[in-house]
């Protein structure tokens, strides 16, 4: 175990929901020099293989990890309904928290997360990772050096040709994920589109889910032949599996949006940012950045230059680099804040909203939406 850089203690971390995200996030820790001293979760097995792994102390609550454990800093890594529950209690002692994304599984739930934060000490972040790609962090500094101009629109593609969680799995559930692919990956979508444009206000949105291969009894996924016979129909499999979305921001700007867990097409991770002097493309996570301009030098011209970065860290360390920093220093970050995540969740029960009126709606406060 390494110092930081900022102290000659670890931070000592408590993770809640010892799955895969949990274990990926706990390992992170780790790497960076920081301590793993306690997780929780509700299944035997599972709080058992984390024990081990990381030598920590385990527990089936999270309100009897927080109450037997020394904690600086909580990362959440259950379902998403869970999140608020273990936040705000988290909060009310004082410490700093890294959820998953979404904040929370509804509007309300986010809305009484974000609010904790604002009444109590300890701070929080939501990991929407793509934002450390090094592909993001490359665009992000020929946009400051402005290489684009204003940016203007945003287009986002996440788009899996097969990929529906598995059977039987929370993100399929709509008590407990909040939503289908749109909650799960959509939110990656939005929130790397906001970020490129800055974090404008949003006004408006509108969109359609759909469900067209989840309810399936025969859901052909080539790539995981296992998963291709689901226990489901139309009334089991009651989220959306794709939805499509377009959003637009107070100044004019705007963003659309295509996500499916699945779709009869190519597989997408694409984002494509138009702007006044120039455009650019990458991949949501990824290593390389394409810029496009037009030139009269000579003769008119195109100019595309490929840039690829080479990452010293994954976008979860680096993203998880952060938030421990400012838990060390009691310095809150101005990434990843909880109040953009609410703006996320906003606009994503605006979509969902949008599907049921049949026409785009306002992001005004909830009960004061109109048909424009």
């Amino acid at each position: 175990m390494t110092e930081t850089a900022t102290t000659n203690e670890p931070t000592r971390v408590g993770v809640v929901g010892l799955g895969g995200m949990g274990v990926q996030h706990a390992r992170s820790v780790d790497s960076l020099g920081h301590r793993v001293v306690g997780g929780a979760d509700i299944d035997p097995e599972t709080r058992d293989r984390f024990g081990e792994e990381f030598a920590a102390r385990t527990y089936e609550t999270h309100e009897a990890l927080y109450e037997g454990e020394e904690l600086d800093a909580v990362l959440i890594a259950t379902p998403n309904k869970f999140h608020e529950p273990t936040a705000v209690a988290a909060l009310e002692r004082g410490l700093d928290v890294l959820i998953e994304k979404p904040l929370a599984h509804t509007l309300e739930s986010a809305k009484r997360i974000a609010q904790t934060e604002q009444t109590t000490d300890g701070f929080g972040m939501v990991g929407f990772h793509n934002r450390f790609s090094p592909a993001t962090t490359v665009f992000k500094e020929y946009q400051a050096n402005g290489a684009f101009g204003d940016v203007t629109h945003v287009q986002v593609n996440y788009v899996r040709r097969r990929g529906i969680p598995g059977r039987d799995s929370w993100f399929t559930d709509p008590e407990l994920a909040g939503g289908g692919a749109l909650i799960d990956i959509g939110v990656h979508a939005i929130d790397l589109a906001l970020y490129v444009l800055g974090f404008p206000r949003a006004v408006e949105a509108t969109g359609i889910s759909r469900s067209e291969f989840g309810w399936r009894p025969q859901y052909v996924d080539p790539d995981h032949p296992e998963s291709s016979d689901w226990d489901v129909d139309e009334t089991t499999f009651a989220v959306d599996d794709s939805a499509s979305a377009f959003i637009r921001t107070a100044d004019d700007r705007t963003i659309s949006v295509e996500v499916a867990w699945a779709a009869s097409q190519t597989s997408r991770n694409d984002v494509i940012v138009r702007g006044t002097d120039g455009g650019a493309a990458f991949e949501l996570g990824g290593d390389s950045l394409t810029i496009h301009h037009t030139s009269t030098r000579g003769t008119p011209h195109y100019r595309t230059s490929e840039i690829t970065a080479t990452p010293h860290r994954t976008p979860h360390e680096t993203q998880l680099e952060m938030f421990l920093e400012a838990v060390a220093t009691d310095e809150p970050p101005a990434c990843n804040t909880f109040d953009q995540a609410l703006t996320v969740q906003k606009i994503v029960d605006t979509v969902y909203r949008s599907e049921e009126a049949g026409y785009p709606v306002s992001l005004a406060p909830v009960d004061e939406e109109t048909p424009v």
